[in-house]
């Protein structure tokens, strides 16, 4: 039997800096150097990879979509020859990027996986090796055929997950929704939770325009005229962060009115709990059914990075308002759980 092949696109990230006088930069040419020299990358029981270190290698602090649209039209153009995909990505921004593909990437029917590590390849006590390992591991299976994440020992849905720790190697968290793997001895995958293959045959969706997407957080003392001057000309879309299961002052004409007048103009206003955990239910209080009357689109369990890529994927997609905001209340790609509240 053939081994099964993976692809690793190298897009830079704390994996493959070295020291500099500056403090830690990606350095060219450095990781696919270091992977070669190691036995176990070259190990049998290993599946076959390729390793592509891109031209611009980033810190992921300085990732933009057109770095979400580069990566999937590097899958794309070698999807028919490999099994899986490892994406090694820097952390801080790991979530957002995960998410943005889960929307990019249409009818993926092969596994598209995340990893980074917080401590450089090139340090001893680094974290990058066994995340690695793993992800090329589980993206050379055919069992998990979506975009995920993972991070020391276990795999989640790409767009249900958060970065919540900045310096403790479990970095990440799927607050809403199971993992969908877990690595010890053994590797088990949570067959139940994982997205069922498509039908239709695979393609990319990119994002074809600048979405001018912001978000605000709700805070006491916020005032109408703040979040007015925030909302003016270019932003079409804001992810609203707001309290608890989904509450603003109400008691604040000012302030919602800005919110409702935003609305009727067009602007694509989505409500996201502050709460790393919970669902937004604009029904429970006044101060929540305020904003379903202004036309606010309610974000149920999604997390930030989803409301954010999602919102942004659908603008560039999209015109009509109207179509937006019932796009953006549906479940895509098992990034929201309608049932949550």
């Amino acid at each position: 039997m053939s081994r099964a092949s993976v692809y690793i696109a190298y897009t830079g990230g704390t994996i493959g800096m070295c020291h500099t006088e500056k403090g830690y930069a990606p350095e060219p040419g450095y990781l696919g150097k270091a992977l070669k020299q190691q036995p176990e990358f070259n190990d049998l029981s290993l599946p076959e990879t390729t390793f592509h270190e891109y031209d611009e290698i980033i810190d992921s602090a300085n990732c933009t979509p057109e770095h979400w649209n580069k990566i999937a039209e590097d899958i794309a153009d070698n999807y028919d020859d490999y099994d899986g995909f490892v994406i090694l990505h820097g952390t801080d921004t790991m979530a957002y990027s995960a998410s943005a593909l889960s929307f990019i990437l249409e009818n993926l029917g092969k596994p598209v996986i995340f990893t980074g590590s917080q401590i450089p390849f090139s340090k001893i006590r680094s974290d990058a090796r066994e995340n690695l390992i793993g992800a090329i591991q589980l993206a050379a299976q055919s069992k998990v055929p979506e975009v995920s994440v993972y991070f020391h020992n276990e795999l989640y849905r790409g767009n249900c997950t958060s970065k919540t720790d900045s310096s403790g190697f479990a970095a990440f968290e799927s607050p809403n929704y199971p993992r969908l793997a877990s690595v010890g001895i053994d590797i088990d995958i949570n067959t139940s939770q994982v997205l069922k293959p498509p039908h239709e045959a695979f393609n990319i969706q990119p994002l074809t325009s600048h979405s001018e997407v912001g978000t605000v957080q709700i805070f006491p003392g916020m005032t109408g005229r703040l979040l007015k001057n925030y909302l003016q000309h270019p932003v079409r879309g804001l992810v609203l962060m707001t309290y608890g299961s989904g509450n603003i002052p109400s008691h604040d004409q000012e302030l919602v009115e800005v919110i409702k007048n935003a609305s009727d103009r067009g602007v694509i206003i989505v409500n996201c709990t502050q709460c790393l955990k919970g669902a937004v239910n604009m029904s429970a209080y006044e101060t929540g059914s305020i904003l379903s009357e202004a036309g606010v689109v309610n974000a149920y369990d999604m997390t930030i990075e989803a409301c954010v890529t999602k919102l942004s994927w659908l603008l560039s997609r999209h015109n009509n308002p109207a179509r937006i905001r019932e796009l953006m209340g549906e479940n895509l790609r098992g990034e929201v759980r309608l049932d949550s509240n």
